[in-house]
């Protein structure tokens, strides 16, 4: 029988600790939130799509994109549950969704009144019944994140921002090693290069990937590219 013991460990946060975690990113986010405001975003939305913005602010505002889907996502794979679905799999997967829900946060109080609007999201070629189809979107949405916030460090200017980016990243990096255990036992590492590295995206190419489950039209010609 498979031991996910391992993996509990790795992503699953008791109470206590899963407050220490809520309260790290609640301080982080009263620090950024004030850089944020020295750096308010101010270009209009275009009728193309929300604009994300430029500099820092449009990277974060990237990030945040992308966890508004993942929190819509896993909150959705919990409220209605697969079939066959196991205790420790809804455990397990109620953390990420805990974890998702509070990364969102974050970068929603960070950002203040710099933050896009609400997403709305397009769950529609999901089939939330079925494993294959919500775990095999779970391993699109968190190998994407993943690769996304490696993609962005490199255009994060402020050194506060880069750290927090990398701390997130740690923590979605979890997420799809458990996805992808879960879809095929052992493959926990799926995504790493020759050299062991994980895989880098650009912002073109993950805005790309994750339009199919949006309504709304994400607008990135404003990020930083170097």
């Amino acid at each position: 029988m498979k031991n996910e013991s391992s993996l509990s460990t790795a992503i699953q946060a008791p109470d206590m600790q899963r407050r220490k975690f809520l309260g790290l990113l609640t301080g982080s986010a009263a620090v950024l939130g004030f850089a944020a405001a020295c750096n308010k975003n101010d270009n209009p939305t275009p009728s193309g799509g929300i604009d994300l913005g430029s500099g820092d602010i449009g990277v974060l505002n990237y990030a945040y994109a992308l966890e508004q889907l993942e929190a819509a996502f896993y909150i959705q794979v919990i409220t209605t549950q697969y079939a066959g679905i196991t205790t420790e799999e809804v455990r397990l997967l109620t953390d990420i969704r805990d974890h998702e829900i509070a990364h969102r946060e974050f970068f929603r109080n960070a950002l203040g009144a710099s933050a896009i609007v609400d997403l709305e999201v397009d769950f529609s070629a999901i089939d939330f019944t079925s494993k294959a189809s919500v775990l095999g979107s779970a391993k699109t949405f968190e190998d994407t994140g993943v690769s996304a916030y490696n993609g962005a460090g490199k255009l994060i200017v402020d050194p506060n921002y880069l750290l927090v980016a990398g701390k997130i990243v740690s923590v979605e990096a979890r997420h799809a090693a458990y996805i992808r255990d879960l879809l095929l036992y052992g493959d926990f590492a799926g995504t790493t290069d020759a050299s062991g590295l994980d895989l880098v995206s650009d912002p073109g190419t993950v805005l790309a990937a994750v339009s199919p489950f949006l309504k709304s039209t994400l607008d990135g010609s404003h990020l930083p590219t170097n």
